[in-house]
């Protein structure tokens, strides 16, 4: 069976950074971080929780020559930090993100041929550098219409597309459904598709609208999960959601959407 986590970002709000860890842990949860450079990582490598995922650059983007260059810099030194934390995924977009999570290089339009060409050679020296340091880069499909607007290569195809087309190991999907049933949609025939093909690294999930815990929105998660057990997925489902009112009852809520 999968293995399920709770993003440490967008839940216990009004603890630091280490006690979520802790709760999430505690709750029986693995847990998730999102830009380490912004933690303590001494402390929550202090904590009993097992990190499961991280973000894996600082800057950078896909498809220029400088931003490719800074983007392997960057995530040279979020191997070091995930070693620090023994975290076995790095988690990466179709371009650099500000804090509000906008594309610090934002494109107008669909990427063309040679952007395509220019993030297949990034994401195959990113594959490298995970192959080499024993880590699995992820590459997350995102939304436009609400969250990421200017994002290249967000839709969950493009990003299948890519990463199927690297074909390496050390690169992943980062499947969202979240995000793809914004995007998207037809959720159960993607999961079908990007599971069929290997490519899924882990899977992390909200409810829409509202990008709160299971339960709060239109998606059937429960049937979702009889899908992924029907086809034998043993990765992460991870919860990358705010919670819509008590912290301890979303947990409780994504446990048992997911709870066969």
């Amino acid at each position: 069976m999968y293995t399920l986590a709770v993003c440490a970002e967008m839940v216990f709000r009004d603890r630091p950074v280490p006690e979520r860890a802790e709760r999430i842990h505690e709750a029986g949860f693995e847990v998730e971080i999102w830009g380490w450079t912004r933690h303590d990582l001494d402390a929550l490598a202090r904590t009993p929780a097992h990190f499961s995922s991280m973000t894996g650059y600082i800057r950078g983007t896909l498809t220029d020559e400088d931003g490719a260059a800074e983007l392997l810099r960057t995530a040279e030194q979020s191997v070091r930090a995930a070693e620090q934390l023994s975290c076995p995924r790095l988690n990466l977009h179709g371009t650099g993100l500000d804090d509000k999570g906008l594309p610090v290089v934002p494109v107008a339009g669909e990427a063309d041929g040679p952007n395509w060409i220019a993030a297949h050679r990034t994401l195959t020296r990113i594959a490298e550098l995970g192959e080499s340091a024993g880590v699995v880069f992820t590459l997350e499909n995102l939304n436009t219409a609400v969250d990421h607007p200017g994002v290249p290569f967000a839709r969950a195809a493009d990003t299948l597309a890519l990463v199927a087309a690297v074909d390496r190991p050390g690169l992943r999907m980062n499947l969202d459904l979240y995000h793809a049933q914004i995007g998207e949609g037809n959720l159960i025939e993607l999961v079908r598709r990007a599971h069929g093909l290997g490519l899924i690294g882990e899977i992390q999930i909200a409810d829409v609208p509202g990008r709160c815990e299971p339960g709060t929105g239109e998606i059937s998660y429960p049937a979702i999960a009889r899908v992924l057990a029907d086809l034998g997925y043993d990765g992460t489902v991870a919860m990358e959601a705010w919670a819509s009112g008590d912290d301890d009852l979303a947990l409780e809520r994504f446990r048992s959407a997911f709870t066969l």
